[in-house]
């Protein structure tokens, strides 16, 4: 068995490639399927943000397996292999193990250290095992990812002021305007993208913010969460006359094809507009950058206003980095221990013949009057002290990192105790 990842991200592929392979939730309950239906697929997680979709897999046989995970890819996205493969990437065994850690430490991200995709790692982690597409090996390693961005977060300033996707927008917002704050803004969409612009928005003194959504629910909430903030609802029904007042316009919600394009806005009387798009796929089509007064940015314009960040936090990300490795060093412990189970679960089965053949033994010597008054006692006593014989032998055959000693340590207990675990575990 080998772990492995297969994906593709910001740093391979520009965002109408990503939009072609974003994976939505409501499509991942059939996408696990497809790919456990491979023969050679046995575990499979997936991340699916704006800017990464990552297949995580268990198979049995590397190159049949990734195969299998390209042809899906290319499937879902319509695009030859050739073409495909120019924007892939393939991690196997440790490495694919410390990327997974890393993303979860936010070191993979488009904006360093930001924390919303430890936040996307756990509900990868919570769908698998709502779609029963995990096994043992996944589950370890989510949760050891889950485990490394909590201690990278709390252990290192990583998060201490970190920037995220929605407060580069509305800092790209603030270079392209004279002044933001007295901009009049509208987001479409209200989700936790949306309320992160909102927080960054109100910091920046902005006072007319419109939020334009199809769920008058889910507006509310957002609004609840800023109480006394200059927030207004829109019915997604008004968006067109809504936007064409404001001079700043954010896109964040979860459609899966463009709500805005040229022939929404040609016939429109647009002063001047920015329009930032944040999600993947897009909610902008490019045919809008045609429009004269119209100024339309994706989230791959956001590089320039990350990079100005990025190198004051380059130093903590080196701290994170010696915490990914004491993570990466515990998982592969962990799974190196499995090769342990076999040996150990025969040598605690013949501890247990053992024992209830001596207990019958004694028991029957005992009489049946003093037995059944302490037989509980008694069958306690031996299960205990097979246990504790038992302890400290198991804990240190886990422990072993290295592999040879490991398989002496198995050898020397076969032999001695005379266990074959091939002939009574296959």
């Amino acid at each position: 068995m080998n772990i492995v990842v297969v994906g593709l991200s910001h740093k391979t592929a520009s965002v109408d490639i990503r939009e072609r392979l974003s994976i939505p939730e409501v499509k991942m309950e059939s996408s696990l399927a497809h790919l456990m239906a491979y023969p050679h697929i046995e575990e499979v997680g997936i991340i699916s943000t704006c800017n990464r979709l990552e297949i995580y897999a268990v198979i049995k046989e590397t190159e049949a397996g990734v195969t299998e995970i390209t042809q899906f890819l290319s499937e879902i996205s319509h695009i030859n292999l050739i073409e495909l493969r120019r924007h892939l990437f393939v991690l196997l065994h440790q490495d694919a193990i410390r990327h997974l850690l890393r993303v979860a430490a936010g070191l993979e991200s488009l904006v360093l250290g930001e924390g919303q995709i430890l936040a996307q790692v756990k509900h990868t982690h919570k769908l698998a095992q709502q779609y029963n597409s995990i096994g043992r090996l996944l589950d370890r390693l989510f949760k050891q990812a889950l485990t490394a961005g909590k201690r990278v977060r709390s252990e290192t300033s990583i998060g201490t002021g970190a920037v995220s996707i929605s407060s580069a927008a509305v800092e790209l917002a603030h270079l392209k305007l004279e002044n933001i704050s007295s901009a009049s803004v509208s987001i479409v969409g209200a989700g936790k993208m949306a309320r992160l612009l909102v927080q960054h928005l109100l910091a920046k003194g902005v006072v007319d913010i419109k939020i334009v959504n199809r769920s008058t629910r889910r507006a509310e909430e957002l609004a609840s969460q800023f109480p006394g903030a200059p927030l207004v609802f829109v019915p997604f029904e008004q968006m067109l006359p809504t936007i064409v007042e404001c001079d700043l316009v954010f896109t964040s919600t979860a459609a899966t094809e463009p709500i805005l394009n040229r022939s929404h806005l040609e016939g429109l009387s647009i002063t001047e507009m920015i329009l930032i798009d944040i999600s993947v796929p897009r909610n902008v089509h490019s045919d809008v950058q045609d429009l004269l007064n119209v100024r339309s940015f994706n989230v791959d314009d956001l590089k320039a206003v990350v990079a100005q960040n990025q190198q004051s936090r380059r130093k903590i990300a080196q701290e994170a980095e010696a915490l990914l490795e004491e993570e990466v060093a515990a998982f592969e412990t962990w799974w190196h221990s499995l090769d342990t189970v076999p040996t150990i679960s025969c040598l605690r089965t013949k501890m247990e013949e053992i024992r209830t053949q001596e207990l019958e033994k004694a028991l029957s010597r005992l009489g049946s009057e003093f037995a059944g008054k302490h037989q509980d006692v008694i069958e306690t006593l031996t299960r205990s002290i097979v246990n504790k014989i038992l302890h400290e032998p198991t804990v240190q055959l886990r422990a072993q990192r290295d592999i040879e000693t490991r398989k002496l340590c198995l050898q020397t207990l076969q032999t001695l105790f005379d266990i074959d675990p091939e002939r009574q575990y296959t």
